[in-house]
């Protein structure tokens, strides 16, 4: 598993230089394995000639002796032959007789300390019950390694006269040079074979790799709320072709689910805005409609307080059409999103101005710097700061404290500008921080609730944010944008 948690390309490198590594190994141990299977087969055949050329050697001796061809006269009719038997094929020679005692050797010296003048029991017991009436030991002394032939030697009758031994070293130096020789360059060869698999591996890998680095960082840019680019890659294995074209076919697919839900909401947001002015709007049509209803149905000229009544009428009737005109301007003032100005004010300067509205006197304003420059539109600042003082006012009003306090403080943090507005007022609840910048939301008996949506749209035109912090004691709204340095 720990493999399959590396990168690709460190897999593909790894995958490479195993292969070639483990191929190399593999072969070099089949090749040792067969050389000595090869040498093995190639000593026991050779044993196998020799035993045959001194076979024939034998019968011919045997068929040109003048003495009786007997088992007894074994030692006589070899006496001086055996010597030249092998010298002629380099191999010494051994005769037992029929009952595994030595008759005759060309080296009676070659069994002291090592075998007795008698046959190996199992040896004869093999050799009688052979059914080619021949048998071969290999056995290992002193680290060196033998092979023992037994057979039959018979006389012209084909009746067994003795037993031919023959002992064979196996000379395995010249096999071992080959083979030391061949490994080495095997080894050579599979060195160079290795060299260029790591060179491959690498420059495969990091082909491969390459595409999959650039479809990652596109995925790792694709958002849902931006246009998204494709991928044009060139020369690519067809696998990553069809996940380029897949990655492709999903940005189509994107900016049109995009498109699309962006005039979903749009509809939305309208139809729902539209449903807010038109409940805003009855609000005041509904007295206004009682209002005229009523004196229509009472209306009299000769009535002596028809001046006062008429004044009631109209002052009713102004105040709806106040009540009208302030929901019209805001709906109006919401739907007009700010354009980006570049207009270079200082934000002290302007927040000050902001506050000359106000009457109140428990409105206090700080700020360590005389000026603090920053690019904002004059009109949308002064809108950000009057309708968070106006919102605070409200929330002093509907707490009624005893020593009301609404500080407007700007200072500077970092890079950017802060401005903020905090009061001692009602607060707002822990349920209704997360909803309280969305356009509509209120917890007031009147208004639209579009003042805290309009200043996060404005403030966010300019790259800035607005925050909020709240308890029973102290409310604060935090907006911050960047400032010129």
């Amino acid at each position: 598993m720990y493999f399959y948690k590396k990168s690709l390309r460190t897999r593909i490198f790894l995958s490479m230089f195993l292969l070639v590594l483990g191929a190399s190994v593999l072969i070099a141990i089949v090749t040792v394995f067969q050389y000595r299977e090869e040498a093995q087969d190639y000593h026991r055949d050779r044993l196998l000639r020799k035993e045959a050329a001194i076979r024939e050697n034998i019968n011919y001796i045997l068929k040109t002796t003048t003495y009786p061809v007997e088992t007894g006269q074994i030692p006589l009719i070899f006496k001086d032959k055996i010597y030249e038997i092998k010298d002629i094929h380099s191999l010494e020679i051994f005769l037992y007789d029929l009952d595994g005692n030595l008759l005759k050797s060309s080296k009676p010296s070659f069994f002291k300390d090592t075998v007795s003048p008698k046959m190996p029991d199992f040896a004869l017991e093999m050799l009688q019950n052979s059914p080619t009436k021949s048998y071969i030991k290999e056995f290992e002394e002193d680290g060196q390694k033998y092979q023992s032939s037994y057979t039959y030697i018979t006389d012209s009758y084909f009746k067994p006269l003795a037993i031919l031994n023959l002992p064979y070293i196996e000379d395995d130096g010249f096999i071992t040079k080959e083979l030391t020789e061949y490994l080495y360059r095997l080894g050579i060869a599979y060195f160079f074979m290795l060299v260029a698999a790591i060179s491959i591996s690498y420059f495969l890998s990091k082909y491969i790799t390459r595409s999959l680095k650039e479809i990652s960082d596109k995925l790792s840019e694709t958002r849902f709320d931006t246009r998204n680019k494709k991928i044009h890659i060139s020369d690519t294995p067809q696998e990553i072709s069809l996940l380029v074209n897949a990655y492709n076919g999903m940005i189509d697919e994107l900016e049109n689910s995009a498109a699309q839900l962006a005039a979903n909401e749009r509809e939305t947001a309208w139809r729902e805005m539209a449903k807010q002015v038109a409940h805003e709007i009855k609000n005041p049509l509904t007295p206004m409609r009682l209002t005229v209803q009523s004196f229509q149905r009472k209306f009299d000229c000769n009535d002596p307080d028809i001046d006062k009544k008429m004044a009631e009428y109209t002052s009713t009737l102004l105040q709806q059409i106040d009540t009208l005109s302030s929901i019209s301007s805001a709906f109006s003032t919401y739907a007009k999103m700010p354009a980006q100005q570049d207009e270079t004010l200082n934000v002290v300067k302007i927040s000050k101005l902001a506050l000359d509205i106000f009457n109140e006197d428990y409105i206090y304003f700080f700020s360590e710097e005389d000026v603090v420059r920053a690019r904002f539109d004059r009109t949308q600042l002064i809108r950000v700061v009057t309708n968070l003082v106006k919102n605070s006012i409200q929330s002093i009003a509907q707490k009624n404290p005893e020593e009301p306090r609404i500080d407007v403080i700007v200072k500077t943090e970092g890079t950017c500008v802060n401005i903020l507005v905090s009061d001692n007022g009602i607060g707002v609840p822990e349920e209704n921080k997360t909803c309280i910048f969305e356009p509509q939301f209120t917890t007031k008996t009147s208004g639209m609730g579009l003042g805290l949506g309009m200043v996060k749209n404005i403030v966010e035109t300019y790259g800035g944010t607005i925050t909020l912090q709240s308890s029973e004691e102290k409310t604060v709204f935090k907006v911050s944008f960047p400032a010129m340095l």
